[in-house]
């Protein structure tokens, strides 16, 4: 059961992101602003994350991951039903995403994989999928739930709401099934560093310089940046081309369905053919998508069928990224390497979706930034495409 209650803090850690998407027109109508100054305070959110989170990496390792997600799921909820209290000024707007930014702190996705970690060792890689999968299940679950919610109550009584309804769901699972092996955290400790010099693999300064890592990053970069734009804004995007709120947020739900799908299928793929083949082939998925969006995206198939293409990646980009890590540089500085591939990923997360918005802004539709994801994608697959073969095969 730990996993599953992982999975459910790993999905409140994105209710902000993934859940934002049907009230975009909501509040942007209600209070006249543009979509720019709707989706700007998740930008904040998302870079105080990117700021913090190694120091709440390091206090996990001290204090175990218990206590953050038991406090951080209260206030992760709160703070998202706080985001009903705005009042139509700019300031008060900002200081409520301050309040969440700070709030999202102790659910990141370091608290809910450091209780698995410890507690997994022969399963420990299908422990990973079931938690990482609390994403897949936001995608699919929060816009479907606030677009529900917003035609019987109202925008800002229904991100209340939502938010209570989240509480009542995942927190009862964390306290009773949400506990790391943190009394041997400190003897697991001691054999790491034992064992560190043993480990195979290149120095941090070796792999920060190679023309490899600087491709993984510019992969990561221009992935989240763009994927992550489109499922914050699919809503809004679906309804631009004819659909009702209520039809577009079923069909987002695809997209959180799909991503499991993606997920596992592409971990199945990365164990027996060639991982930046692999890699390069799903990172293309989004630029179907978009090119359905583009072409039939006024009809209900088109729409499903890119929800589809989307979501199929949307589950699989982090174990891509992860995967090619661990097989290019080894694991000797395997933690200060990928935190640096995480820097790019929340650096792409939060502007991607202001970039939506800010396109939307300038040209009344989603059409350029679409177009403009294609062009990404096809950069971030050809980055990984012409990466060489790892030296351990």
């Amino acid at each position: 059961m730990l996993p599953i209650a992982a999975a459910l803090g790993y999905a409140t850690s994105v209710i902000h992101i993934y859940g934002l998407g049907p009230y975009i027109e909501p509040i942007s109508q209600s209070f006249g602003w543009s979509r720019t100054q709707v989706t700007i305070g998740l930008t904040l959110s998302t870079l105080v994350q990117a700021v913090f989170g190694l120091p709440i990496g390091l206090l996990v390792d001290r204090y175990g991951p218990r206590r953050f997600g038991l406090v951080g799921i209260l206030l992760t909820c709160g703070a998202f039903a706080l985001l009903g209290t705005a009042t139509g000024s700019s300031g008060n707007w900002y200081v409520l995403w301050g309040i969440l930014a700070l709030a999202t702190l102790p659910v990141q996705a370091t608290i809910w994989t450091s209780a698995v970690a410890t507690r997994f060792e022969a399963s420990r890689g299908l422990a990973f999928a079931i938690t990482l999968c609390g994403a897949s299940v936001a995608v699919a679950v929060f816009p479907l739930l606030g677009t529900w919610l917003i035609a019987r109550h109202g925008w800002q009584t229904a991100v209340a709401i939502q938010g209570a309804i989240w509480a009542a769901i995942a927190f009862p699972m964390i306290v009773l099934f949400f506990r790391g092996a943190h009394d041997a955290s400190r003897t697991q400790t001691r054999v790491a560093k034992a064992d560190r010099a043993v480990l195979s693999g290149v120095t941090l300064g070796e792999g920060l310089r190679s023309t490899i890592y600087l491709r993984l990053l510019l992969a990561s970069l221009l992935f989240t940046f763009t994927i992550i734009a489109l499922v914050v804004h699919f809503v809004p995007i679906l309804t631009d081309r004819g659909a009702s709120r209520i039809e577009a947020a079923g069909i987002v739900s695809l997209v959180g369905i799909f991503s499991i799908l993606g997920r596992l299928a592409t971990g199945l793929l990365l164990d027996r053919f060639r991982a930046s083949w692999v890699g390069a082939a799903v990172f293309l998925l989004p630029v179907v998508g978009c090119l359905l969006l583009l072409t039939v995206g006024g009809t209900g198939v088109g729409q499903a069928l890119a929800a589809a293409f989307v979501g199929l990646t949307l589950g699989a980009e982090v174990d891509v990224i992860v995967y090619l890590t661990t097989r290019h540089f080894g694991l000797k500085s395997f933690g200060g390497l990928y935190g640096g591939l995480l820097t790019a990923l929340s650096i792409g997360t939060a502007t991607g979706p202001l970039g939506a918005a800010a396109v939307f802004d300038a040209y009344g539709s989603y059409a350029p930034f679409l177009a403009l994801t294609c062009l990404f994608m096809v950069a971030s697959s050809a980055a990984l495409l012409t990466l060489p073969q790892p030296a351990n095969g």
